[in-house]
């Protein structure tokens, strides 16, 4: 695995690489980073895999926010170009998903599949993203963290290993950074843009995600003509920490369905 960053201007993005093969893009949950993969990439050996911390997580640089969607969208597009990425999947989760649905509105050449995992065309109305964001910069992100991972895991799953960890990262984050990212989130709302793609996609939801259910994740996912969706059954908002195996064969699935092998 090689790591590097790549200059955006005021900030610098974190990313790695492993393996060789068709490329596969990763973008990763708000106040996570670019690790939450790390038990799925195992799985995947014959792929390019290319990882990235948003701006404010991770390794990548804390420039001031507010953040905006188009701005998360450039930095992924810059590591892909940096890289020299053509007709990669694009797999987000959450707001990773938002990207991911934008870099293919905007950059439909860097793409031929997308993977859309827990997340949504637009979260909610504006003025929670922007109350959430006051709190964290007020408060600090162990304000919301109990929060956070009831909504993630559900009951069931509160108390694993992949909710602790979960927990120690997201008490990581820079307060400015998910803040930052929260008022870009507040002002997406991509149902238009998203009912205009036409390339592969897989929708993925878990039963027990209590941020993005899988209504949610359905609707989305069916805005793209011809769109899979799958429901992953006892898992939660992160299913690739809860489930990364799984995770990952419903992957390599809709990798070899498109011929991205």
């Amino acid at each position: 695995m090689t790591a590097g960053s790549v200059d955006c201007g005021d900030h610098a993005i974190a990313y790695d690489v492993a393996g060789d093969g068709p490329d596969v893009v990763f973008a990763h949950a708000l106040g996570l980073d670019r690790h939450i993969w790390d038990d799925v990439l195992p799985h995947l050996p014959g792929h390019r895999r290319i990882r990235l911390d948003m701006r404010g997580h991770g390794q990548s640089d804390v420039p001031d926010g507010p953040y905006t969607m188009g701005g998360l969208i450039a930095d992924a597009e810059a590591i892909c170009d940096a890289l020299g990425v053509r007709d990669a999947v694009f797999v987000g989760l959450s707001v990773g998903g938002m990207i991911g649905q934008g870099l293919a509105v905007k950059r439909l050449d860097l793409l031929r599949g997308l993977v859309l995992s827990n997340t949504a065309a637009k979260f909610g109305q504006p003025v929670q993203w922007h109350d959430r964001a006051a709190l964290v910069r007020a408060e600090g992100l162990g304000a919301l963290a109990d929060g956070a991972l009831d909504k993630w895991f559900g009951p069931k799953g509160r108390d694993s290993s992949a909710a602790s960890w979960a927990r120690a990262q997201l008490l990581r984050c820079p307060p400015e950074g998910y803040a930052g990212c929260c008022a870009a989130i507040a002002g997406t709302d991509f149902y238009t843009p998203t009912s205009g793609l036409r390339l592969p996609t897989l929708g993925i939801a878990g039963d027990r995600d209590g941020s993005t259910p899988p209504d949610l994740v359905r609707e989305t996912t069916h805005l793209i003509p011809g769109a899979g969706f799958t429901l992953m059954r006892g898992s939660g908002h992160l299913p690739c920490l809860d489930a990364p195996a799984e995770f990952a064969a419903h992957l390599a699935a809709f990798f070899r369905r498109i011929g991205h092998v």
